[in-house]
């Protein structure tokens, strides 16, 4: 079954009789199907409804299914979508995987191997980090939204790291951004013109994931009716993304190592070893030092990663950059959904200001989606804020001003400590405080090392 009921499915096939099936089939697993006969249709579907996968034939009618590929990657670059295609057009499927698409299928297929790589999808889309931040306006070369200190200091790391070849690990909580960041090193690359290949690692049946990887070869094991390249070779000369890579299974981390290093591999079955030229990007959001010392990950690999670590913080610790992120998915939304809304009441931005955001910028967008959506006036109201926001009394002003005042109190501080070269005496001089009262602020604000 399915991880979540509510995942729903849009079938874009010209065939009606296709469309029946797998309409049928996706059904009977307990997903919600929507269907559409060819891309225009399925892009006015896209505009009204939730999606969670895209699986799209090529060949069709008025807009195809590369057509869709390329107007999907372009407004919401994390939904997936997976190809389907008879055997004489593998090629062009290829050709839509470097271009974006999740997966394909060839034509005719076995329900079990459609059944799993759909499955794959929805977890990809579920719990896979998300493009939040991205912005529309070409201006900006990082497509970031927010000004707060540390998103600033993440854009200047951008800048610097992304002409290189160097590996990066980006860590932070779910729902941070960190998609965001790897896209924009990549679009700021020498690289910027080839592919971009993200692999969810966490999404991967522990089984699946070498053939994934590294692609298989036809006859390679039970269901391998077709040559099939794998992530790395598809990323030949771009980047790639690999995303949430604390849940690689440590069987397999050996084999990842040796194909990082030697930017080299055979595909499952294969004898041919093929070498690629690729930058390596990944993300977590573990702990992996932690686990490197629980014996789950390998040293070396996580070195071989951490070239250059780029941290992606939590929406609490950059309140900053709520209400422009806020503004973003206004505009966002109000365009997808048709709606004529303007921003936020007084009591919602104080609510937005005081609150923790455990699901950082994913759940903000989330809810300012279900705003807009219920949104009965220009300004988003307090009505229909989710029971954990709407049930607790409303903070005052003076509240989210305190928030705010220890917040720039603490960025002054840490500034200062660097400019100071991490020397407590100098810096409380220069703050016109005592040794000890500046070493009290630090405890704080957590700013000892």
């Amino acid at each position: 079954m399915p991880p979540m009921k509510a995942a729903r499915i849009l079938v874009v096939e010209d065939d009606a009789s296709m469309r029946m099936v797998l309409k049928a089939m996706l059904k009977k697993e307990g997903y919600e199907v929507s269907t559409a006969a060819d891309g225009m249709e399925a892009l006015k579907i896209l505009s009204c409804e939730r999606i969670t996968v895209v699986a799209t034939d090529l060949k069709m009618p008025r807009l195809d299914g590369m057509g869709l590929l390329e107007r999907i990657m372009r407004d919401d670059p994390s939904l997936p979508v997976i190809i389907l295609t008879a055997h004489g057009t593998v090629t062009n499927a290829v050709d839509a995987l470097k271009k974006g698409a999740f997966d394909y299928i060839t034509k005719p297929f076995e329900q079990d191997e459609l059944k799993a790589v759909i499955l794959k999808a929805v977890k990809t889309r579920l719990i896979g980090e998300q493009d939040l931040a991205a912005g529309s306006g070409e201006a900006d070369p990082y497509r970031i939204v927010g000004t707060s200190q540390p998103m600033l200091e993440i854009q200047e790391v951008i800048r610097k790291v992304s002409p290189t070849a160097t590996a990066i690990l980006i860590t932070g909580e779910t729902g941070t951004g960190k998609e965001m960041i790897a896209r924009a090193i990549h679009r700021n690359s020498p690289r910027s013109d080839q592919p971009f290949i993200k692999i969810n690692c966490a999404a991967i049946a522990e089984n699946l994931v070498e053939s994934e990887l590294f692609g298989y070869e036809k006859g390679a094991f039970t269901g391998a009716v077709t040559t099939k390249p794998g992530r790395f070779e598809l990323a030949h000369k771009g980047t790639l993304f690999l995303d949430e890579m604390g849940e690689i299974p440590r069987e397999m981390q050996a084999k990842l190592l040796q194909a990082i290093q030697d930017q080299s591999f055979e595909r499952v079955g294969g004898l041919k070893t093929i070498s690629v030229d690729v930058r390596f990007v990944a993300a977590s959001n573990r702990n992996l030092q932690q686990r490197v010392k629980e014996g789950k990950f390998r040293e070396d690999l996580f070195y071989r990663l951490n070239v250059f670590p780029i941290h992606s913080p939590p929406l609490r610790e950059r309140t900053e950059d709520i209400l422009p992120l806020t503004g973003h998915f206004i505009s966002k939304f109000s365009h997808k959904l048709g709606r004529a809304v303007e921003g936020i009441d007084s009591e919602v931005q104080e609510r937005f200001l005081a609150y923790s955001w455990p699901g950082n910028i994913r759940e903000l967008e989330h809810i300012i989606e279900r705003l807009v959506l219920m949104a009965e006036g220009p300004l988003l109201t307090a009505q229909f804020l989710p029971p954990e926001m709407a049930s607790s009394a409303a903070p005052s002003g003076s509240e989210a001003l305190k928030s705010h005042m220890e917040e720039m109190e603490r960025q002054i501080i840490a500034r200062c400590l660097e400019e100071c070269g991490g020397n407590v005496t100098r810096a409380a001089e220069r703050l016109g405080l005592s040794r000890k009262g500046l070493q009290l602020k630090m405890i704080k604000h957590r700013l000892r090392k």
